[in-house]
């Protein structure tokens, strides 16, 4: 059982509930194989469960999928056509049907997921690397051309942050995913809102807002002084609003509107050059504790089939801190598929060294299981961006700052967490690719990971794989200027 379906749902056995279903007899495969297996979350929840909740329903196509929920009785929330996988609520009875009809290879549950809470652009080399470096478009290296897909609470459009010097907005497209609780049922579980439309605040968020800042904040200096941007200060942000409360279909369902929209997010009829492609998403949340990576979760599905369109997916690596004893880190991020990667939080105490320390929250994989650990570090301690005053999740830092305008009080702040280790390699992404646009999530993982700066605190440094890394910070603190090297040979 993971360690993550232990501290969600309690001490029901997993195993047993799982024995159970699979020796119940009344409804036997009608191929005569054995009944679909189930997650450990979802036999957990079936051990106790009255009335109907949500599940993933994996198939081997989604024709046998929409069949089997079809078959049952059950009620359809939502598609993942891409991957096979049709989002159903239905009862435990019928949820232990529907294991049995054919096709069917995998149920999965609805699981509660949460957000793992000066930039330090000169530990990273990435300041340097907009000032110095050009792309391949012949622009600064600030990731232009290039759209983050930021799967979050929200965003505030209308942020100064975010504010071009033509006025315009860096948030070129603005969704919201409906599919966030067990009620929901919507063919379309990801909408466009109209483009000034504060997601955050309707959430009643922030993290999001902050997030997207560290990813494409805009050059701006704040009133008491000091000039802040993110890590790719030209790239676009796509905001896809999951709500402050996350369930994994919501942040699934976003995931999937990506799979079938990065290349042309804005719709068909908006040039790339107003609505760039996406490249890489950032997703900074993850089940409280780390847990068992699950190869067959609709997660890996949709982003290891992003990984094979060109998309990168970055993860934060989580704050449960540990010991090496036993891992910690963000599931997902442990995907071993080339492009997918996991951070960890590094802290440059406050004076952008490049040989700081492993921020004492940042989850530590298990020592002696290298494929739990992080794959490299960026800043996530005391990480300022942009903010709202009165929005929750914002405002748990304690250095309140003003904007730009008369008006822009309180409107950036400080916090910390992987949360805003993770946007900080998304940006970076994004200037890889905009100085080699043919690249591979593959080819831009190998150059990250490849160049690290290999700083000394925390565990020891192993071979592993083919690279220099260690359980806690991964192969080091990403280096801008010599990946951008590696990625142009």
């Amino acid at each position: 059982m993971s360690r993550s379906s232990r501290r969600l749902l309690g001490a029901v056995s997993g195993a047993v509930v799982v024995a159970a279903l699979a020796a119940t007899p009344a409804q036997a495969a009608p191929s005569g194989s054995p009944p679909a297996p189930v997650q450990d979350f979802l036999a957990e929840q079936l051990g106790t469960l009255t009335g109907s909740t949500t599940v993933l329903v994996h198939g081997t196509d989604a024709a046998a999928a929409r069949a089997a929920v079809a078959a049952t009785g059950m009620g359809t929330v939502t598609e993942f056509e891409r991957i096979g996988v049709v989002v159903a609520s239905g009862t435990a009875e019928q949820i232990e049907s529907v294991r049995t009809q054919p096709g069917i290879t995998y149920l999965e549950g609805n699981a509660p997921i949460e957000f793992t809470q000066e930039t330090s652009n000169v530990a990273t080399r990435g300041a340097e690397a907009v000032a110095t470096l050009t792309g391949a478009n012949g622009e600064a290296l600030d990731g232009s051309g290039v759209s983050v897909a930021v799967i979050d609470s929200g965003i505030d459009p209308n942020h100064p942050y975010f504010r071009n010097p033509d006025g315009s907005s860096a948030v070129v497209a603005n969704l919201k995913s409906l599919c966030l609780v067990e009620v929901t049922s919507t063919p379309d579980c990801v909408v466009p809102v109209p483009g000034f439309v504060d997601t955050d605040t309707l959430s009643v968020g922030g993290h999001g807002t902050h997030v997207s800042g560290i990813v494409a904040g805009r050059p701006t200096t704040l009133s008491g002084g000091g000039t802040f941007q993110g890590a790719a200060p030209g790239a676009s942000i796509v905001s896809i609003s999951t709500g402050a409360v996350l369930l994994i279909v919501g942040a699934d369902s976003a995931l999937n509107w990506v799979l079938e929209n990065h290349e042309a997010p804005c719709g068909e009829g908006v040039p790339a050059s107003v609505c760039p492609p996406i490249k890489v998403t950032n997703n900074s949340y993850g089940p409280s504790g780390g847990g068992e990576f699950d190869p067959n979760s609709a997660t890996v599905k949709l982003q290891r089939a992003l990984a094979a369109e060109g998309v990168v997916t970055v993860w934060a690596a989580g704050n449960d801190g540990g010991d090496g004893s036993t891992s910690l880190t963000n599931p997902p991020g442990q995907d071993p598929t080339g492009g997918i990667l996991s951070v960890a939080s590094y802290f440059d105490q406050d004076t952008g060294t490049r040989d700081g320390v492993v921020s004492e929250y940042s989850s530590r994989g298990a020592s002696a299981d290298p494929s739990t650990w992080p794959d490299l570090s960026a800043p996530g301690e005391n990480i300022t961006s942009a903010c709202r005053p009165y929005l929750p999740i914002c405002a748990t830092g304690l250095d309140f700052r003003n904007g730009p305008g008369l008006l822009d009080i309180g409107t950036f702040n400080t916090i910390s967490g992987t949360s805003m280790a993770a946007p900080h390699v998304a940006g970076i992404v994004a200037q890889l690719f905009q100085a080699d646009p043919s690249a591979t999530p593959a080819e831009i993982e190998a150059a990250l990971k490849g160049t690290t700066h290999r700083y000394t605190d925390g565990a020891a440094y192993r071979t592993v794989g083919g690279y220099t890394t260690s359980f806690d910070k991964g192969t080091g603190l990403v280096d801008v200027v010599a990946a951008v090297a590696r990625i142009r040979g």
